[in-house]
């Protein structure tokens, strides 16, 4: 499998952006209606209340970014028509003239600075966005049409980090909560879709905008529908209710391929599958974690970077690619695919060693090992519950007595944000294409003041860590940089901070006569679906 290594130097430093639209608009010669089935269940209309790929996908249809990234992850402008580094600590973005929120209003800089301020602290997040945003230590309006982001020091990738923040309006979510925009109340944009209804754990239902400054979209209406189960995915668009599906279940791909009436696209994907291990606590949850007696344990053995080495290396990564994820996945030993900017070609691939992961097993002063409880979500990953079934397998090989907990996404987020589980599957799509990404948002110590470890919901801290993270983010040198931050994918290796499994390639299958551009960071949307 072949990745594009992502050109940052250029997008990111680049002092002027030209001022055009990443997808021009297309003439089409009639309105037509769209219906797509997702297998990601998103939670909330709130564009900043979690940072999860279904939520962020949903929303795209209501909010526009300043910046966005495209289907091959590269760097284009949005509501900022160009930007430039007026200075290594200051950042000044051209707005675009014209924009119009969906109730009429004028889009302006004082709604970027509203949303910058808002976008860190939205109450009960279980995963929020600060971590693009923390690098900003004050917001300049000049202008109605300019906006400049100062820093503390020099931050380069400010500009792709903003590629993650949709824009609100001041006028509109000033006051207005997460229950706002669930009620449709607050969730006015300036995006390509207006909203007619929101029913969560069902479907949303969207209608074009007609004013929208790219251009009208071909579909009419969108009906963005949650379809958990992979079978009833596959049958909805067999049967021609659904257009589009993303998630083409493993065992299906085959069959869909063959049929004349469908066609498969596909793209290797930012998206890890891992494991991750709980350190917030030094004893262990007796529910989750227990000695092979089920008596509960004095200390937590996942603070002992011995013990999750041996969890690592029982795993047969080869094994879960090939008859789990039935060749729709590669695995791995770091976040990002070979050939990305920040890859460490020297983090291999964890060798499958048994033997090796008992003996660790004993020095750490587990020689009969102990028993787990892995929770897992089942309805928000391709095959997600069946690789925990698989893990625990391989665990319970090597004396690890495992149960699988699985959960649906919505009950394993809440559940995760409290720190509840000692042992977890989780997936990351490390959407700005290097690995800063997840050193700040996963493996950063969280601190809400330094808007770090936003989405660290096992607590994993380390200092040194923090701040090799912090000396790459800061520094302008595209190769240094690159450096710093394959050091610090060295250092989570060595640590054993989490357990990656594999890399997932992406699959959508849409009915004749519709084509999907597929993306690398899996987002699905009605924008990237258009009539042949």
């Amino acid at each position: 499998m072949i990745f594009v290594r992502l050109p940052l130097a250029q997008a990111l430093l680049a002092t002027t952006l030209l001022a055009a639209p990443a997808f021009a608009p297309v003439a089409f010669a009639q309105d037509r209606n769209l219906t797509i089935g997702i297998g990601g269940s998103p939670t909330s209309l709130d564009p900043h209340f979690y940072n999860a790929s279904p939520n962020i996908s949903l929303t795209m249809h209501l909010f526009d970014r300043l910046t966005e990234q495209d289907a091959q992850a590269r760097i284009q402008p949005a509501l900022a028509e160009s930007w430039r580094a007026v200075s290594e600590t200051m950042w000044e973005f051209k707005l675009r003239a014209g924009v119009k929120w969906h109730d009429g209003r004028d889009f302006t800089a004082d709604d970027v600075a509203f949303t910058i301020s808002r976008a860190p602290n939205v109450p009960n997040s279980p995963g929020g966005f600060g971590g693009f945003v923390r690098a900003i230590t004050r917001v300049e309006v000049v202008d109605p049409l300019t906006i400049r982001l100062h820093t503390a020091a020099a931050h380069p990738l400010l500009p792709t980090e903003l590629a993650s923040i949709q824009i609100i309006s001041r006028h509109v979510g000033e006051g207005a909560g997460t229950e706002d925009y669930n009620a449709g109340r607050a969730a006015i944009g300036t995006g390509p879709y207006r909203l007619v209804s929101y029913r969560p754990g069902d479907r949303t239902e969207f209608a074009r905008n007609e004013a929208y400054w790219r251009g009208a979209e071909p579909w009419s209406r969108v009906s963005y529908r949650f379809v958990a189960n992979d079978a009833a995915r596959t049958a909805g668009i067999l049967a021609g209710d659904l257009d589009v599906i993303d998630q083409v279940p493993s065992t299906d791909i085959a069959r869909l391929k063959r049929d004349s009436r469908l066609t498969v696209s596909e793209i290797p994907s930012l998206r890890l599958i891992y494991l991750m291990t709980d350190f917030s606590r030094p004893d262990s949850a007796p529910v989750m974690v227990s000695d092979s007696e089920g008596r509960p344990l004095e200390r937590n053995p996942m603070l002992d970077a011995r013990v999750r080495r041996a969890l690592s290396i029982a795993i047969d990564r080869q094994a879960l690619a090939d008859r789990v994820m039935e060749g729709t996945a590669t695995p791995t030993g770091q976040w990002l695919p070979p050939g990305s900017y920040s890859y460490n070609p020297a983090v291999e691939v964890p060798r499958h060693d048994p033997d090796g992961a008992r003996r660790l097993l004993a020095e750490a002063g587990f020689p009969n090992g102990f028993r787990l409880t892995l929770a897992t979500p089942n309805d928000r990953y391709p095959n997600d519950s069946r690789t925990a079934q698989a893990v625990a397998q391989m665990w319970s090989r090597i004396g690890v007595r495992t149960q699988v907990e699985a959960l649906p996404w919505t009950t394993y987020a809440s559940r995760n944000s409290r720190q509840e589980f000692n042992a977890r599957l989780a997936g990351w799509g490390s959407v700005t294409g290097e690995a800063s990404y997840m050193l700040v948002n996963i493996f950063g110590t969280y601190n809400r003041e330094r808007r770090t470890g936003a989405s660290n919901n096992s607590r994993y801290s380390n200092p040194t860590l923090d701040a090799l993270t912090a000396r790459a983010a800061g520094t302008l040198d595209d190769a240094e940089r690159e450096k710093l931050l394959q050091e610090a994918v060295a250092m989570v290796d060595r640590e054993t901070a989490m357990i990656p499994l594999f890399q997932l390639v992406n699959f959508w299958a849409t009915r004749r006569g519709i084509t999907y551009e597929p993306r690398m960071d899996e987002r699905t949307v009605a924008m990237g679906a258009r009539p042949q």
